[in-house]
């Protein structure tokens, strides 16, 4: 591969990527299928998008003061010091690391979006880094997501990684899916996820059937999880079969994950096509300015997607991946204790008017952290799980309280009723928490109480997990010290 075919390859992925992800963006989260063929908002300009903010910060950091150097340290140090998003797993790898836990554990500790999309869709700059050298890409995927993911969440970009490697020297779409495969394990759920789509649409599969065949086995209420996203993207690029237009909204016609979808699925065809592969009509609306989100903070990055191409062409000159061997915190340090009691009968109460008193005699109950697991099995019927704890502010705080959880529940702040539900999904985030899940509070400095109360939300239910947590006025997780 040439230096003019490698540039040309570098250029067509991140131009795909722009043109799948803007695709998608306005129906990010979709949850049924779409039927688009074009851009729906047509759009005046690229929009800014993480998939590609992410990738443009390491790169920027990678070419100046880290001098190349791949190491989950230095990911460490720019999620601190560039990064204000606050979505799903960008919210708890911020949070972790201001707790003072490291890499890899800081990826896995309280975080319900360990395996969401967050770290597969910045998987491109790795390939274009290792052209033609899967199990190197993979391993740069994996110091950068074990920041903010585990298990199939860094199977993910490590797939994805491998793939768009071998896409630099490999057209043949059954060996850049085999070679995704080879640097994951066999067994874990992403891979099945992926052969079963393989599988449904070479079988011939309608697209609204291979849908329902991926969500019936692989969907999750949580729209950004990987296996169901990955395999439309799988499916996608079989069906596509090597056009660039019918594979971006194939994907994204998938709906869910649409934005991230198109934008994985555009990457690859990218670096497949080049950028005079890729349709006029597509470039045309989104030009190639480069536009970062406004989270993305203390940078000065190229002004064109042509610039940032050059940035990584230079780069790859430099990379090299150093490992961190980090030590593992002492986990005594995070945890919350809540006491628990229960009231009964809790069904003909009505809430907002009456909160039950907790036993100060009660139970004094350990977990992990802000995400946790509730046993119902030894609740007596038409009884609630009070679950009571208190933490400290320094200084007056404008917050947002988050309790969410599939259980019923009821949730009480300085004994005064906050809000509840009678059970459904979850999605235990500050931004996009579900419907009576969370609220607005005006906290004073001191000390404040929460009981949250729990209680099965079907006969057949025995036991629940819960995630809590309490914002700042940006939605940000607060580092608190929860006891009871």
């Amino acid at each position: 591969m040439g230096c003019c075919d490698y540039r040309q390859k570098v250029l067509g992925c991140w131009l795909g990527k722009a043109v799948g992800g803007t695709l998608g963006q306005p129906w990010e989260g979709c949850d049924r299928a779409l039927e688009l063929d074009f851009y729906s908002p047509v759009p005046t300009g690229m929009m800014p998008n993480d998939d590609l903010d992410l990738q443009i910060v390491w790169a920027c950091r990678l070419a100046a003061d880290w001098q190349g150097v791949v190491s989950r340290d230095n990911f460490a140090k720019a999620w601190r010091e560039n990064i204000n998003f606050i979505w799903d797993e960008y919210g708890i790898v911020i949070r972790n690391l201001k707790m003072g836990i490291p890499a890899p554990w800081c990826g896995d500790y309280d975080n319900f979006f360990r395996d969401g999309l967050g770290a597969a869709i910045r998987s491109e700059i790795w390939a274009c880094l290792a052209p033609g050298d899967p199990r190197l890409a993979a391993a740069f995927a994996f110091e950068d997501a074990c920041l903010d993911h585990a298990g199939n969440g860094i199977y993910a970009e490590e797939f994805l990684a491998a793939l768009e490697s071998m896409a630099f020297v490999e057209k043949d779409m059954a060996k850049l899916l085999d070679a995704g495969l080879a640097v994951i394990p066999g067994d874990c759920r992403l891979a099945e996820a992926v052969r079963d789509a393989v599988k449904w649409t070479r079988d011939g599969e309608s697209i609204p059937r291979l849908r329902e065949r991926i969500i019936a086995k692989y969907g999750e209420y949580n729209f950004t999880d990987v296996s169901m996203n990955l395999a439309f993207v799988a499916a996608a690029l079989i069906r596509g079969g090597g056009d660039f237009e019918k594979t971006i909204c194939t994907a994204v016609n998938f709906g869910m994950d649409a934005d991230c979808t198109g934008a994985t699925a555009g990457s690859v065809m990218g670096i497949l096509v080049g950028p005079e592969g890729i349709p006029a009509r597509w470039l045309a609306p989104i030009g190639r300015d480069l536009i970062l989100s406004k989270e993305i903070v203390g940078l000065t990055p190229p002004a064109t997607l042509d610039g940032f191409t050059d940035l990584v062409v230079k780069l790859r000159e430099q990379i090299k991946m150093v490992p961190a061997a980090g030590v593992e915190p002492d986990w005594s340090r995070f945890g919350v204790t809540f006491r628990r009691s229960s009231f009964s009968p809790w069904f003909i109460r009505d809430y907002r008017r009456f909160a039950p008193k907790t036993d100060p005699a009660g139970e004094i109950m350990r977990v992990p952290g802000h995400r946790f697991c509730v046993d119902f099995s030894q609740l007596a019927g038409n009884t609630v799980m009070l679950l009571e704890t208190s933490f400290e502010l320094d200084a007056p705080l404008h917050s947002r309280l988050m309790v969410n959880t599939s259980a019923a529940c009821v949730v009480w702040l300085d004994g005064g009723f906050k809000f509840g539900r009678e059970g459904g999904g979850m999605a235990p985030s500050f931004h996009r928490a579900p419907l009576n899940q969370a609220c607005e509070c005006e906290l004073a400095a001191g000390r404040h109480t929460l009981v949250i109360g729990l209680a099965p939300a079907t006969p057949e239910m025995s036991s629940a997990e819960v995630v809590f947590g309490i914002s700042d006025e940006n939605l940000q997780w607060q580092v608190l010290e929860c006891k009871a």
